[in-house]
């Protein structure tokens, strides 16, 4: 004897329910106990219905009417028209019935519990009926057995109580005279000693087949559902979840009751006492091997499975009064236990101070009156304070019956969570250890499942959710590295990178699997037009794990931004350099935020590029050393002017080259002007540990006046042409004095200055080619002979790797 029950989602429409009847003719061999929900979707479609009529809305006759038209339209779509008639009869016969006591509810404008369940019970009435004609129709021997007459519980209308002696024999009996091959009994229904309806409690089909499985000692009862079996994490929100092979029953118990809705709670009870095995199959892949629940498994990973229930209600009971005191807990527990509040978790401080639970949300307001009216006295005593309620929250668990026997997994839990910067408001753990649970904020559910999950089940990757604002020069280089590098960084770093969102100056898209960068510029010119401020609150709402922004402009707004983000413990990679170089306090406030929320806010691109300029720096500072002096050309668009401005091409030429190239700013103003440079050893003055503002910093311009006056680019790039004698001066002056001409940034006893320098064969800066860019750090270990940085300090190719770098940091910390 076999049990198979098959879930509302089993038997959803006629294509779910040619499925279910290929996998009975496959285990036609033996005989069957075939246990069925509703049709998907009619519990709730008949609970409308009953409130509906209870509000006296007529409205309920068309929901009845649909659903008479669901069920015949499946008795059209799989049973010959020739066969139909006995079904036919069955159903208009049911839900004839139904319509009667409905409209008693609609006429005395009341719904009882007792009602209720005679009314709801029709859902798995029907289907049962309907399944059993569709196994006939399709030549196997099937019969009907109503659960109501075997199935004896209590009075408890909505929830009732299972005499299991009376049931028992009940099902003993009857199969032991029954000759069919196959029996389809109703999921959920039962009845009292009256023989009146009652039901089991939502989801209680998979009860109903365990009590049928526990009567008859069957060697397994098979579950099937729309998944493959129990999983590691509940997969519409960890997409890297896997259904998990074998568990115990008590395992399935926990993450039953934290949220793993596959299994309905009370339904392993009776074959956990006979010790019979439950198979959990998916009905659209009957292939797959599902997961077996049984007394042993066999698993070399502790944690079994993370489980989550939402919408918990957090409510503290602290004072003075609670300290020492006998009964107040039994006081605290009995008033909630006299409303029927369920609670999920317990944990009360060794000091006795305070007692936390949490309940579902929609108790919280009857909970917090009831306590509140309980302790009355001691409040207004103020030995004990009024209810603390925190809201919108959520209970996190892990579960498996082998934690106790492996050290740290508790540990392990909570720096997990901490890393990730979600913040456990309670947390509760039996000395069995087969769960550790905590309280998060509801908004963390699915960072802290996704970072639970790969720490706990998966190869270690760490997943990088990128949000990436600006894709000119160097953000379409970044993506273009991003892609070509996909591959390996996941296989030999362990680290996956996904760009989330996305935006130009004019659109911005979002993919919460990740951006396709093969076709992202198509995306992105058909996304939405860009806000700012909907950006960053689109990134705040996904919440995700190892959440990186990046900016790769040279725009004041979006540098404006990095603290709404870091707030939110996003790490910020950038290459703009303005927010580095804004006002000391604001440079302050962006460190304290790093580490206040730990979110990495990393920078290297400010200076040279992809040079290893400011992680070289932070090293000598964190090792001990102090900068004396800096000596650096920290303009590789400068160098790259003054390397290509000679006698034969003018200034105006070189300078409008360098733009072409990408070596300079959009706005060339910024690079030849000295401003740029000052913000860089600005930068590398206060990572050295100066306080210092960019108004503090010397600028000897070599632009003429007419230059510096210019209203806009093109104006300044014709006084480039008629300034073009004060240039030549320059080159000729160098060239006579046998130097070359550097524009030099210069950090020495607190003082910083930049300014165009002439310098000889023997400086370090004279051989300085191309664009590139060269830093000497002066300190008190390098004292005598500098430690010296030099390579490309500009392009788009080369910036883009230094983000990158800084992107492969995160991953890496």
């Amino acid at each position: 004897m076999k049990v198979l029950k098959f879930g509302g989602s089993s038997v959803k429409n006629a294509a779910a329910i040619k499925q279910v009847v290929s996998i009975i003719k496959e285990n036609v061999a033996e005989n069957q106990i075939i246990v069925v929900s509703a049709l998907g979707g009619i519990t709730d479609l008949i609970l409308e219905v009953a409130q509906l009529a209870q509000q006296k809305n007529k409205n309920y006759l068309n929901l009845v009417n649909q659903i008479q038209q669901k069920h015949f339209e499946i008795v059209n779509d799989l049973i010959e028209k020739q066969n139909q008639t006995k079904i036919l009869l069955q159903l208009n016969e049911l839900f004839s019935n139904l319509s009667e006591v409905l409209e008693g509810v609609y006429k005395i404008n009341e719904l009882t519990l007792k009602t209720a369940d005679k009314i709801v019970a029709n859902g798995e009435l029907a289907s049962s009926l309907l399944l059993t004609a569709i196994l006939k129709e399709n030549k196997l021997q099937a019969s009907w057995k109503n659960s109501v007459e075997l199935i004896k519980t209590n009075s408890t209308f909505g929830n009732a109580l299972v005499n299991f002696e009376k049931t028992n024999n009940n099902i003993k009996g009857y199969f032991e005279s029954s000759k069919s091959n196959i029996t389809v009994l109703p999921g959920f229904v039962a009845s009292n000693k009256n023989n009146e309806i009652t039901t089991l409690g939502r989801g209680g089909s998979d009860y109903t087949a365990a009590i049928a499985a526990a009567a008859l000692n069957v060697e397994k009862l098979e579950i099937w559902t729309d998944v493959n079996g129990m999983f590691t994490a509940n997969p519409t929100i960890v997409k890297q979840a896997f259904s998990i092979k074998e568990m115990t029953y008590k395992e399935a118990m926990e993450m039953s009751h934290f949220g793993a809705k596959v299994l309905y709670p009370p339904s392993v009870k009776p074959v956990l006492e006979k010790e019979i095995p439950i198979l959990i199959k998916n009905t659209f892949k009957s292939k797959a091997k599902g997961t077996l629940i049984s007394s042993k498994s066999v698993n070399k990973n502790p944690i079994k499975g993370i489980s989550h229930i939402e919408n918990i209600s957090l409510l503290t009971l602290e004072g003075s009064g609670l300290i020492g005191i006998p009964g107040i807990a039994q006081r605290f527990f009995g008033v909630l236990a006299k409303k029927a509040i369920n609670i999920s978790l317990i944990t009360q401080a060794s000091s006795e101070h305070s007692i936390c639970i949490a309940i579902n949300s929609s108790d919280e307001k009857m909970a917090v009156k009831a306590i509140n009216k309980e302790f009355q006295l001691e409040i207004n005593q103020q030995n004990i304070d009024n209810v603390i309620v925190e809201s919108n929250t959520a209970i996190i668990a892990l579960v498996g019956d082998n934690m106790k026997n492996h050290q740290g997994i508790s540990g392990k839990m909570f720096s997990t969570l901490g890393n990730n910067n979600v913040n456990i408001r309670a947390i509760a753990q039996g000395a069995s250890e087969k769960n550790i649970s905590a309280v998060i904020a509801q908004k963390d559910i699915k960072k802290a499942l996704n970072t639970l999950h790969s720490t706990f089940f998966e190869d270690q990757i760490k997943q990088l959710n990128l949000f990436v604002v600006g894709v000119g020069n160097v953000g379409g280089k970044l993506l273009e590295q991003i892609k070509n590098q996909q591959s390996f960084l996941l296989n030999n770093l362990k680290i996956q990178v996904r760009i989330i969102g996305l935006t130009n100056s004019k659109k911005m898209i979002f993919n919460e699997d990740g951006i396709d960068l093969e076709t992202w510029k198509s995306s992105l010119n058909n996304g939405e037009s860009l806000n700012l401020n909907t950006f960053h609150k689109h990134v705040k709402k996904l919440n995700y794990r190892n959440s990186i922004f990046i900016d790769n402009t040279a725009n004041e707004i979006i540098a404006n931004l990095y603290p709404d983000y870091l707030k939110e413990s996003i790490a910020v990679v950038t290459c703009n350099k303005i927010a580095c170089s804004s006002n000391y306090e604001s440079y302050l406030n962006l460190k304290k935020l790093s580490r206040e929320f730990n979110a990495p806010f990393l920078f290297e691109t400010n200076v040279g590029a992809g040079l290893p300029i400011i992680d070289t720096l932070k090293n000598l500072i964190a090792s001990g050393d102090k900068v004396t002096k800096i000596q650096a050309v920290l303009s590789g668009s400068l160098n790259f002017i003054f390397n290509n401005f000679n006698k034969d091409k003018s200034f105006y030429e070189v300078v409008k080259q360098a733009g072409i190239e990408g070596y300079t700013e959009p706005d060339p103003r910024i690079d030849l002007s000295g401003v740029d440079v000052m913000r860089k050893i600005l930068i590398l003055a206060r990572e050295s540990g100066t306080k210092l503002e960019l108004e503090d910093i010397k600028n000897k311009s070599f632009l003429p006046k007419t230059s510096l006056e210019a209203n806009s680019i093109i104006d300044f790039m014709e006084t480039l042409k008629s300034e073009a004698n004060h240039f030549n001066t320059l080159q000729k002056k160098a060239a006579n004095n046998n130097c070359r001409l550097k524009y030099v940034a210069e950090f020495d006893n607190g003082k910083a200055s930049v300014g165009l320098k002439e310098v000889d064969f023997n400086h370090p800066f004279y051989n300085l080619d191309g664009k590139d860019n060269i830093v000497l750090f002066y300190t008190e270990r390098y004292s005598e002979q500098p430690l010296i940085i030099k390579g490309a300090g500009a392009g788009a190719d080369v910036t883009a790797s230094g983000l990158f770098a800084d992107i492969i940091r995160i991953g890496n910390l």
